[in-house]
């Protein structure tokens, strides 16, 4: 076990393990945006989706038990190379060229990920909360009710917007650092994972950023 550790907090072992997490996360948000574009189909899909969910509630705790370790991995690991980044460069030169030789999105990643993190607390206040400790619509099984209440705030509604902005950001160079962590960095291959961390990163936040769109401005109820 001791030389799995020492693997680990290696240079290498550190990027890998960032680099793993990331792409789980990835997976996850994938189908939790599928979960979500549920609510288009109105109140009666979104609501029996949920309660679905119900008849696996002992693998879904796993699940989440699984997901908030990845996640714990993820935001230890991203600090401890920032830090450590930070560390052993401790001068700061008169002429910053770290503009010259990275980009704005790897230059924000532990902002935007700050944010995001202060953003999946509210977020797991506002709705994981809500859907399993007792709230009385989610008692009746009315848990469309709860993100219509939730995203009819223009307050929730903005920072959840400005989040998946900000998620874009990380995502954008996260998907690229990801494979070029696993090799996948060879001039004939990368143009291609540019264009599809691209994609996928759009895909993400106009996905999630649509859903408060929607309930804010367009909304009309039953």
């Amino acid at each position: 076990m001791g030389w799995f550790l020492n693997a680990l907090n290696s240079s290498i072992g550190k990027k890998i393990l960032m680099a793993v997490t990331g792409v789980c996360i990835m997976l996850f948000l994938v189908i939790h945006l599928i979960n979500n574009l549920s609510l288009y189909g109105g109140p009666q899909v979104f609501n029996t989706v949920v309660k679905n969910l119900d008849f696996i509630k002992p693998l879904i705790r796993v699940i989440e038990v699984i997901l908030a370790s990845i996640f714990i991995l993820h935001i230890y690991d991203g600090v401890r190379l920032w830090y450590e980044n930070r560390k052993a460069r401790p001068v700061k030169y008169k002429i910053n060229a770290s503009s010259e030789n990275s980009n704005i999105f790897s230059r924000t990643m532990i902002w935007s990920g700050s944010i995001i993190f202060i953003f999946l607390v509210i977020h797991l206040r506002t709705f994981w909360v809500s859907f399993n400790l007792g709230h009385p619509l989610a008692i009746s099984h009315n848990y469309y009710d709860i993100v219509v209440d939730a995203f009819q705030n223009p307050v929730y509604s903005g920072f959840y917007i400005i989040a998946m902005i900000l998620m874009g950001f990380h995502l954008m160079h996260g998907f690229q650092s990801a494979f070029q962590t696993f090799g996948w960095n060879n001039k004939k291959y990368f143009p291609l994972i540019q264009k599809l961390g691209v994609i996928y990163t759009l895909i993400m936040v106009i996905g999630f950023a649509s859903i408060p769109i929607y309930f804010l401005f367009f909304y009309g109820g039953n």
